[in-house]
């Protein structure tokens, strides 16, 4: 998903706040106590888990396929001013079943981290994305709704394609009036934003984000994360407090796949299994979840709605 420019919420600034904000105001959070927690696996593969915040997040390949959308509306957008714009080539899902919460405790599959230690691209043979297309003058005015070059202030621009239906740019291109904001912004709009009810596209990411904010900070994952950092100091790795700073501590950013990196993350994914981190910190972060989807259950109806209408207008693009 891409846009040219950042929309604002649609989504009630007070209610987002509220929402990203709440993980600062005492134990567990908005909600109060620590959430009581479902079953705890033990050692459960990323791979096997199912999160709340899962209903109204994309996979891997549905993100590809609303990129091509996107790029598809952009390009229908472009032909009306006489432009064939192809767009960049989206990228093509990676082989095999997704693990859509391989990095979210940092790395934990025994397997992975033998072969590749730390490098999240292994083994994905993503080529690398190509530029896109050079445009005209001309045709970058109809794309970003201002003529190249232009310095200071902003185009005419709207959150929502309903709004921008009644901006009137003050550019033309072909005999017709050239949409708020350019091609790029209404393509992302009829996708993301197309009435002035739409759901902050961030929205659900925000949830899951906070959701993780607010489980790193209860004690039953403080507990866990101790007792697996005391684990990494008796295999020589002291002064990690947690998954997250294996690879600053180790300064492994330049060679994460090394044998450096493969016999660390060997160590760390057998010290999370010593403690059973993945199961304990997976059954508090899905309450956490599942406390937010309840609080925030009505915008999140309306986001699954709007989400399912992206999906049946991509249907109708083949």
């Amino acid at each position: 998903m891409h846009s040219p420019r950042r929309r604002r919420s649609a989504v009630p600034v007070a209610l987002l706040a509220a929402t990203f904000l709440a993980g600062c105001s005492g134990t567990g959070g908005a909600g109060g106590a620590e959430p009581e927690l479902g079953p705890i696996e033990v050692n459960p593969s990323t791979a096997a888990l199912a999160l709340p915040m899962d209903a109204y997040t994309d996979t891997d390949a549905e993100r590809i396929r609303m990129g091509q959308v996107q790029q598809a509306l952009v390009s229908r957008c472009m032909a009306r001013y006489g432009f064939t714009y192809e767009g960049v080539k989206s990228a093509e899902p990676a082989a095999g079943p997704e693990d859509r919460h391989r990095y979210l405790f940092g790395s934990a599959d025994p397997a992975y981290a033998a072969a590749h230690g730390y490098d999240p691209s292994a083994g994905r043979g993503r080529p690398p994305k190509p530029p896109a297309p050079e445009l005209s003058d001309s045709a970058y005015l109809v794309m970003n709704g201002e003529p190249r070059g232009t310095q200071g202030g902003k185009p005419v621009d709207a959150p929502t394609e309903e709004e921008a239906a009644q901006l009137d740019s003050g550019l033309t291109a072909a005999g017709q009036k050239v949409p708020a904001g350019g091609c790029g912004r209404e393509g992302f709009r009829k996708l993301y934003a197309p009435t002035k009810d739409s759901v902050d596209l961030l929205f659900a990411f925000g949830l899951s984000s906070e959701a993780h904010s607010r489980s790193k900070e209860d004690s039953r994952v403080v507990n866990v994360l101790k007792k697996w950092s005391a684990c990494m100091d008796k295999s020589g790795y002291s002064g990690i407090d947690t998954p997250y700073d294996v690879i600053e501590k180790l300064d492994l950013e330049s060679d994460k796949a090394g044998p450096k990196a493969v016999t660390a993350a060997k160590t760390d994914v057998a010290c999370k299994r010593e403690v059973n981190l993945v199961g304990i910190w997976a059954a508090v972060e899905k309450a956490y979840q599942q406390r937010l989807v309840e609080e925030h259950a009505e915008t999140l109806a309306l986001y699954k709605k709007q989400r399912e209408a992206r999906f049946k207008l991509a249907a109708t693009f083949g």
